[in-house]
């Protein structure tokens, strides 16, 4: 796999397997929201995690603002918000008066994570997330990673050497 940092085709090939997001999820010791059955995450508990101030991850949304919202981040304001305040009083630090809050879910909180440079904490989340990921495909191909780099340009003649 690529440097997820760069490359947007390896991020989606991984946020968009459901099985290993699944894996993922379980392995990682994160805290977040649970609002209808899903894992919710506010800005501040993004940059928190990561190590990073806020500043930077409103950074990363207006630089990758598509590719977020893609996976999963919405600002949450009028209605929503004030649903999102009243279930989550006292576990979200809001201000009485804002008016939008973004909102990370778990995909777009592994984005985020797999775009950050400035955080030690994302990179070593990357490389969990990738081993992760090998150890799920692996697992959902029966044990073995023979098929994995299929795209390799050298893989026709090394599978074959490797049948005989």
């Amino acid at each position: 796999m690529n440097d997820l940092t760069i490359s947007n085709i390896e991020r989606q090939n991984v946020l968009n397997n459901n099985y290993a997001l699944q894996a993922i999820q379980e392995n990682l010791d994160v805290e977040g929201l649970r609002y209808h059955g899903e894992l919710l995450f506010t800005t501040k508990m993004v940059a928190d995690f990561y190590g990073v101030d806020e500043r930077t991850i409103k950074r990363y949304v207006q630089e990758h603002g598509d590719e977020l919202r893609a996976n999963g981040y919405f600002l949450s304001e009028g209605n929503s918000l004030k649903e999102l305040k009243l279930h989550f009083v006292g576990d979200i630090n809001v201000p009485k008066f804002t008016r939008q809050l973004g909102i990370f879910t778990f995909r777009a909180f592994l984005n985020i994570g797999m775009l950050l440079t400035e955080s030690e904490k994302a990179k070593q989340l990357r490389t969990r997330i990738l081993d992760i990921v090998i150890a799920t495909i692996n697992g959902r191909a029966g044990g073995g990673t023979k098929y994995i780099n299929w795209r390799d340009r050298d893989y026709l003649p090394t599978a074959i050497k490797s049948e005989s």
